[in-house]
C-alpha cells in the first residue's frame, strides 16, 4: 500500500508556471507507475501524464503536451509535474495516483488503485 500527499498548488497568471509535487510513503515506490489526474469544477476527472516506475517512460495527454513535464526521484519518492505556459483551462484539483498494472498508458482513473487528496491549481487570465 502507498499514501499519497500532493503539495505546489496556487494562484498563477496566465503564462506562468508551477511545480506540484507527490509525496509517497513505502520502500517499494518504484514498483509504481505513477499517473497525474485533474478535475475541475462541473467536469470529469481528466488524465494530465503517467511516468512509469523506473522514470524511462512518460505519456501526457494532448491538451498538456509540450506544456507539462512529469519526472520522478525514486530515491526521494516523489513525482514531480512542471506546469509551464499555464491557461485558464489548466484550473482544477490536480491529483496523482499509483498503479501496478501492466498496462501502459492508464489513463482511466479506475485503472490506478491509490489517490492522494489532491491540490488545488488557479490560473487566472
Amino acid at each position: 500500500q502507498v499514501q499519497l500527499v500532493e503539495s505546489g498548488g496556487g494562484l498563477v497568471q496566465a503564462g506562468g508556471s508551477l511545480r506540484l509535487s507527490c509525496a509517497a510513503s513505502g520502500r517499494t515506490f518504484s514498483r509504481y507507475d505513477m499517473g497525474w489526474f485533474r478535475q475541475a469544477p462541473g467536469k470529469e476527472r481528466q488524465f494530465v501524464a503517467e511516468i512509469s516506475g523506473g522514470g524511462g517512460n512518460t505519456y501526457y495527454a494532448d491538451s498538456v503536451k509540450g506544456r507539462f513535464t512529469i519526472s520522478r526521484d525514486n530515491a526521494k519518492t516523489t513525482v514531480y509535474l512542471d506546469m509551464n505556459s499555464l491557461i485558464p483551462e489548466d484550473t482544477a484539483v490536480y491529483s496523482c495516483a499509483a498503479t501496478t498494472r501492466p498496462n501502459w498508458p492508464n489513463r482511466m482513473g479506475w485503472e490506478y488503485a491509490y489517490w492522494g487528496q489532491g491540490t488545488q491549481v488557479t490560473v487566472s487570465s
